[in-house]
């Protein structure tokens, strides 16, 4: 493990202005991630499990291209959201929202003829007879972030139909329209960051984009600044590498709330994704596990490790 505690001044973002947001492109978004997992399957420890979640994540790219287009958001619910510095997507509201329930049902139907361990098989088919609270329970969890320890295996498959639905309602929005909340918190859906991505695209090298665990959006953030508390003082990294600077996951640590969250650096390959990647980097994780540090990252193909 390698560890960095002072912030370098080659470490602020290359351009003066970002944008804020970049919201996702879901016929993209679950292909390119797709290829991700594919890749990293081969050869890695946890090869069974991302071979589990790319086939897992086909199935979303064929979800978005099947489902009909969700009903963008009324105008004046996003000038009222812009105008009181909300996300204008109210996750609350959408538990019992149709398109979100047949998005699941869809879902569960197609992951029945995935390869899966038996203790998955079952929890695939008690999300699949879920009914009434019990559906409502599963659905509120995935989208308030709060999944249980000791049901992460159902809330997979929840969570899954939750990132395809919301993915798809936050790219009818206007990333123009959209305004910052608070350090840590997805301006298009109010959700956490499973990771963030220093980003290698030319003219924006070097800014750092945190990448929201439910909708999928990217946000601007200070680069080197803590997700969870909003800190710049006491801020380190670390990274499991042979000390030649090559890892492309690093752990940013924050002293002052004694959190941490992993950065992607597509600086240094652009085809790694905040999702898969995180996956694949459970090593990192069994090392964290041994400082000081709690994880702030919220990554729904993680809970439970």
């Amino acid at each position: 493990m390698t560890q960095d505690q002072q912030p370098r001044p080659d470490m602020i973002g290359g351009v003066p202005t970002p944008p804020l947001a970049i919201l996702p492109k879901p016929d993209r978004l679950f292909t390119d991630r797709t290829t991700r997992f594919d890749v990293l399957a081969d050869g890695s420890n946890l090869g069974p499990y991302l071979r589990f979640l790319a086939e897992l994540s086909r199935i979303q790219a064929r979800l978005v291209a099947d489902l009909p287009t969700p009903e963008p958001l009324p105008q004046a619910r996003i000038q009222l959201a812009r105008s009181s510095r909300m996300p204008p997507i109210d996750r609350h509201e959408l538990i019992d929202d149709p398109a979100l329930g047949a998005t699941l049902d869809a879902l569960c139907r197609e992951a029945a003829g995935i390869e899966m361990p038996a203790p998955a098989r079952l929890a695939l088919e008690a999300v699949t007879a879920a009914k009434g609270e019990d559906r409502r329970w599963l659905l509120g969890n995935a989208l308030d972030d709060t999944i249980p320890e000791d049901s992460a295996a159902p809330h997979l498959f929840v969570a899954a139909a939750v990132q395809v639905h919301l993915a798809r309602l936050a790219a009818t929005l206007n990333a123009d329209h959209l305004v910052a909340i608070r350090t840590g918190v997805c301006p298009a859906c109010g959700g956490r960051p499973s990771s963030s991505v220093v980003t290698g695209i030319q003219g924006a090298e070097g800014t750092r984009y945190a990448a929201c665990s439910c909708c999928q959006t990217l946000w601007n953030e200070v680069r080197v600044k803590c997700l969870c508390c909003g800190s710049t003082k006491g801020i380190g990294f670390q990274s499991v590498d042979d000390g030649s600077g090559s890892a492309t996951v690093q752990a940013e640590t924050c002293d002052e709330c004694e959190s941490w969250v992993k950065q992607v650096l597509q600086t240094k390959n652009p085809a790694l994704d905040p999702i898969a990647d995180d996956v694949a980097s459970l090593g990192l994780d069994a090392l964290m596990k041994s400082g000081k540090w709690r994880r702030g990252g919220l990554n729904p193909f993680l809970i439970g490790y």
